[in-house]
């Protein structure tokens, strides 16, 4: 039977780009697995006028000047632009991984005999856990998460 320990939404807008969320639960005894529901929406930024100022910014920041006049004219090349939020897990002794996956909407799990790919396997010790949520592009005006993490007995 699962158990819901954290339940947490929030809303997040570009100036939170390049930050983390840390959410902490505490496990009271050791657990057969962990769940972690977690889903992010808008994926994409749909306002085209909007995209082609925030490329147009990035390529006079950050191109080589000879190659700024030919990125600019190929600027649709790069849409869409894509929020991108990711998550990774520590247990109260290590660093339990990370899922660095571009789908908005993802369900990961950790079990003592196997774990979703980037996530370590291992006994799930009690203590305070923490899963962080690494904001790396928010492009649209807002961007809405759901986290929820559910325990599993053995």
């Amino acid at each position: 039977m699962k158990r819901l320990i954290l339940d947490v939404e929030g809303n997040v807008q570009p100036l939170s780009s390049k930050t983390h969320i840390s959410y902490i639960f505490h496990l009271n005894q050791p657990v057969g697995k962990l769940w972690i529901d977690f889903a992010y929406w808008p994926k994409n930024l749909e306002d085209r006028e909007q995209a082609r100022d925030m490329i147009t910014v990035s390529i006079n920041t950050y191109a080589e000047s000879n190659q700024r006049d030919r990125m600019l004219a190929k600027w649709e090349s790069f849409l869409p632009l894509k929020n991108l939020i990711t998550v990774s897990v520590d247990d109260p002794e290590r660093h339990r991984g990370a899922g660095h996956r571009h789908d908005p909407k993802q369900l990961l799990f950790i079990d003592e005999q196997e774990a979703s790919p980037g996530f370590v396997s291992g006994r799930l010790i009690e203590g305070l856990w923490q899963v962080t949520l690494s904001l790396h592009a928010i492009v649209t005006d807002n961007c809405h998460y759901k986290l929820q993490v559910q325990q599993e007995e053995v």
